[in-house]
């Protein structure tokens, strides 16, 4: 089985990852410092595309 990484730094998970929706897509990772690094990177795409 492939080893699961978290969405946003490639860490490799354990049972510590949690996760978290962004877009309408569940996406795993490391911890919550990446987790709002994606919400803030989806958000800035999202806005970018309204422009």
């Amino acid at each position: 089985m492939a080893e699961k990484t978290c969405a946003a730094c490639d860490y490799p998970l354990d049972e510590n990852a949690f996760q978290v929706k962004i877009g309408g897509k569940t996406v795993e990772v490391c911890c919550d410092e990446c987790a709002q690094k994606l919400k803030e990177a989806y958000a800035s795409a999202a806005s970018a595309g309204k422009a």
